[in-house]
């Protein structure tokens, strides 16, 4: 079984005395190795969770227990260690002249020695493949490689969790999928956990665990196949529901047997051939 690695225990938090609570006795944990995708309309606190993690922020009720570790002003240092974040635009977190002058910067803030510094560069250029760019200027990048770099340079300080705060919502869909696919090789090469944050819906249902936010409180959380199951539930919240998950029940209206809830073409496309096998 694995262990907590986040834990929100009856976390609120506003952004003024006088503002209505952005996040209102909010409680979760996300566990160890575990790739967990946050959703819900805008405004229902998902980016306060990001920065709530990383000790952006502090909350005004509640606890945030990071590695065992309570987040407040003395420990937040030590906790950014563990928690690293890639933000939606990329060069809000560039530094550096070159690729490797930005990848080195958060190693350099921590006291990193030279020479591991060096191979960590290597390391996590390599992993996300931008080795090649390594003498390149950031800004003469596409988006997709400034978000690659964005998360090199996370990588480098070796975090325990890497959250991706609608960081490919800039990108077309062919960055938005090399992206996911250079997370997804990261995470498991180095056993991460994962918090997407995110409005696309093909990145929600890659994850293991689903967190639906709603008014500042969590208001299930499942599987993707058993948050999407939950069709008219969602649409009252303001939420999409993936094209694949509408097209199947358009297609048991109109007698086709399906019997699972398909999340992609793929398993559309077998329950297809499995009804019709049957018929």
């Amino acid at each position: 079984m694995r262990s907590g690695l986040v834990e929100f225990r009856n976390v609120s938090f506003r952004y003024g005395e006088n503002e209505h609570w952005v996040l209102n006795d909010c409680s979760f944990t996300i566990y160890e190795n575990e790739a967990v995708a946050i959703i819900g309309h805008n405004g229902s606190g998902k980016s306060t969770i990001a920065k709530l993690m990383n000790g952006l922020l502090f909350p005004q009720k509640g606890e945030i227990i990071v590695n065992g570790k309570q987040i407040n002003a003395e420990t937040v240092w030590n906790v950014r260690q563990d928690v690293g974040m890639v933000f939606q635009n990329p060069d809000n977190q560039f530094v550096g002249t070159t690729v490797q002058d930005d990848v080195a910067f958060g190693m350099e803030n921590r006291g990193i020695p030279r020479d591991d510094m060096l191979k960590r560069i290597d390391n996590t250029l390599t992993s996300v493949d931008m080795q090649r760019y390594r003498l390149t200027e950031p800004h003469k990048l596409s988006g997709g490689q400034k978000q690659r770099v964005a998360i090199a340079g996370v990588l480098a300080v070796y975090p325990n969790v890497l959250i991706m705060d609608e960081a490919t919502a800039m990108l077309d869909p062919k960055g938005r999928k090399e992206i996911m696919r250079t997370v997804t090789d990261v995470r498991q090469n180095r056993h991460l956990s994962l918090i997407t944050i995110t409005h696309d819906l093909r990145e929600v249902v890659e994850a293991e665990r689903v967190i639906v936010m709603n008014e500042g409180k969590v208001w299930d959380e499942s599987t993707p196949r058993g948050i999407f199951a939950k069709k008219t539930e969602l649409r009252s919240i303001g939420l999409d529901i993936p094209f694949v998950a509408v097209l199947s029940d358009e297609l048991r209206k109109a007698g086709v047997p399906i019997t699972h809830e398909a999340l992609n073409q793929d398993e559309l496309l077998e329950e297809l051939w499995i009804s019709r096998l049957t018929m």
